[in-house]
């Protein structure tokens, strides 16, 4: 994981955290990034003491986040799949830029000639991809099923697992589910963050919504590409604002 970091900064963007510098000395291993003044996301979104962000903001920070992750798909000459896509690795420097961090458990495809990476099951509970978990096929659509359930953090402002609702056997314990309950039931009000309620232009929320649903897609080739969701966002962003 240590090489992947340094490896995968071989090349960089507005969107992915910087790296300064390592140190690899007998045991220490040493990684030195840019400051990210604001911290993760997740900070934004569940920390009560955080003053919660507003809509337009939201919307720029799943913009960069995208644009970031863009780039990783299909911005160098072997394509990246991030492997971890989540909140606590969208990280916001001192403008509130959002900035993609924590490359340990990415993966480079090795050309063109390849749909996917096979490999080992490896991510975070509540993002990870169905299709990748079953068939232990990576692609860059895992990466977007990832930010799919990032999306709903950033509308309802819900961990992508909520404890609680897991001893409790609750429908609300995942987010994906929930938010496929909610839309399957056209309770979609539900998942908006009591702080953003009239603050979203109901068009963009359905527009929102459905990009969010459309990465969720159990199969992978329903799912937009990073760049049709990053388009998506982009025209949300210019409608809403």
């Amino acid at each position: 994981e240590f090489q992947n970091e340094i490896n995968v900064f071989s090349f960089c963007h507005l969107n992915l955290v910087s790296l300064l510098g390592y140190c690899q000395e007998g045991n220490e291993l040493i990684l030195v990034y840019e400051y990210m003044a604001h911290g993760p996301l997740c900070d934004h979104l569940y920390k009560k003491q955080k003053q919660p962000l507003p809509w337009i903001q939201r919307l720029k920070i799943c913009v960069g986040a995208a644009r970031g992750l863009h780039y990783l798909h299909t911005g160098t000459s072997q394509r990246v799949i991030h492997r971890d896509v989540k909140s606590a690795n969208i990280l916001l420097d001192q403008n509130w830029v959002a900035k993609v961090a924590d490359f340990g458990l990415c993966r480079t495809v090795p050309s063109l000639y390849h749909s996917h990476v096979s490999t080992e099951v490896k991510g975070t509970l509540g993002y990870l991809d169905p299709e990748y978990y079953k068939r232990r096929k990576l692609t860059e659509k895992s990466d977007v099923y990832s930010f799919g359930v990032v999306l709903f953090e950033v509308l309802s402002g819900r961990p992508a697992v909520n404890p609680v609702a897991v001893e409790e056997e609750s429908e609300k314990a995942g987010l994906a589910v929930w938010a496929m309950h909610c839309c399957q039931f056209g309770t979609i009000d539900q998942l908006v963050d009591p702080y953003l309620e009239g603050n979203i232009k109901p068009e963009c929320l359905r527009a929102f919504v459905d990009i969010g649903i459309q990465c969720l897609a159990d199969r992978s080739a329903d799912r937009p590409t990073m760049g049709e969701l990053l388009n998506s966002l982009e025209r949300i962003l210019l409608q809403d604002s």
